[in-house]
């Protein structure tokens, strides 16, 4: 019997840490279950001083993770003012293409690649449906997502799939002397970097520009010459593509894919957004990539510290509570701002 630091709930958007004891199962797997604490003052502190440095960068790495989704969820609704709810379908479809992939012998950077490829198709399912027969676009979202749940089941061919000893993109880089949860964030925090300087580079060019006057003002970009309709097909191509991204990591960090775990992708997407702009502002392209990346990072630091408080009395049971007052909050705060200053 042993003991490892485990993610002690199976709702991947909860991502509480805990310490568990472990005890090898017939057929192979593990049981885990609590175990107990040590009474003498000495050991407990120095357990929950451990605890809480690994459930700090837990929350970063999957602030980060979710880092490609606000980035994706950007793009659709602040540069090319699209609602859209495809994300919901598109995250799980990522995890789900990598997880079959890597357990196929594939690559795991090819995994991924194929898999940013399937959201970049499931957004142009949408943006075709919208431009092409008229659906309102937040409708065509809707109708994506439902059927993306039933695809992600085709992928995988049962509700999850573990990643158990695989190889995936960030097993070359442990063992080396750092601490595994410094390792993935590290890992996953370089990506982030790339695709934050990626789009932006993207947006300030002449392609992007003509996609940002398509969501500033589609009649105007239409009489400037500006082929309106692949804007969007191009726009929500690359924001789904982030968002499969997104969930290729998840399930290469988290060890899993899970039909369920779109399920309020965009509301994480959508605060992180907010937050970004709540504490950078939108004074340029590039400041407001970065706060998404550092809304989605305080996000879930704060949902860490609101469900790993006794003081507060919350548990994972209540992460939905937690989610909606941080967005109201979100919400709240930059009306209240602007009526102090005026």
């Amino acid at each position: 019997m042993s003991r490892a630091p485990i993610r002690s709930s199976n709702n991947p958007l909860t991502h509480n840490l805990l310490t568990f004891s472990r005890s090898r199962l017939h057929g192979g797997g593990y049981l885990y279950y609590k175990a107990p604490v040590s009474r003498r003052a000495g050991r407990t502190q120095k357990g929950q001083k451990a605890l809480s440095q690994i459930a700090f960068w837990g929350a970063v790495e999957l602030g980060l993770v979710y880092s490609f989704v606000a980035l994706g969820v950007y793009l659709a609704f602040r540069v090319l003012d699209f609602p859209d709810l495809t994300v919901d379908g598109s995250f799980p479809l990522g995890a789900a293409v990598t997880a079959v992939l890597i357990i196929a012998g594939v690559n795991a950077w090819l995994a991924a690649l194929v898999a940013m490829a399937a959201g970049s198709a499931a957004g142009m399912v949408t943006a075709l449906l919208n431009v092409r027969f008229k659906i309102l676009n937040l409708l065509a979202s809707i109708l994506t997502m439902i059927a993306l749940f039933s695809v992600n089941l085709r992928v995988m061919g049962k509700p999850n799939v573990a990643l158990i000893n695989a190889d995936t993109m960030i097993s070359p880089f442990f063992g080396h002397g750092l601490r595994d949860f410094y390792v993935r964030p590290l890992f996953v925090g370089i990506l982030v970097v790339i695709a934050v300087l990626v789009v932006w580079r993207f947006l300030e060019s002449d392609a992007g520009l003509a996609m940002r006057a398509t969501g500033a003002n589609a009649r105007m970009a239409r009489a400037q010459g500006v082929d309106t309709s692949r804007q969007i097909y191009l726009g929500m191509a690359i924001s789904n593509a982030l968002v499969a991204l997104g969930g290729a990591l998840f399930a290469q960090t988290n060890g899993f894919a899970d039909v369920t775990s779109g399920v309020g992708t965009i509301v994480v997407g959508l605060a992180a957004v907010i937050i970004g702009e709540t504490l950078l502002g939108r004074r340029g392209l590039l400041i407001a990539l970065v706060g998404c990346v550092f809304g989605s990072i305080i996000y879930r630091i704060a949902i860490q510290l609101a469900l790993s408080s006794d003081v507060i009395g919350l548990q994972a049971s209540d992460l939905n509570f937690v989610t909606a007052v941080l967005v109201t909050v979100a919400l709240i705060l930059p009306r209240l701002r602007g009526g102090a200053t005026s």
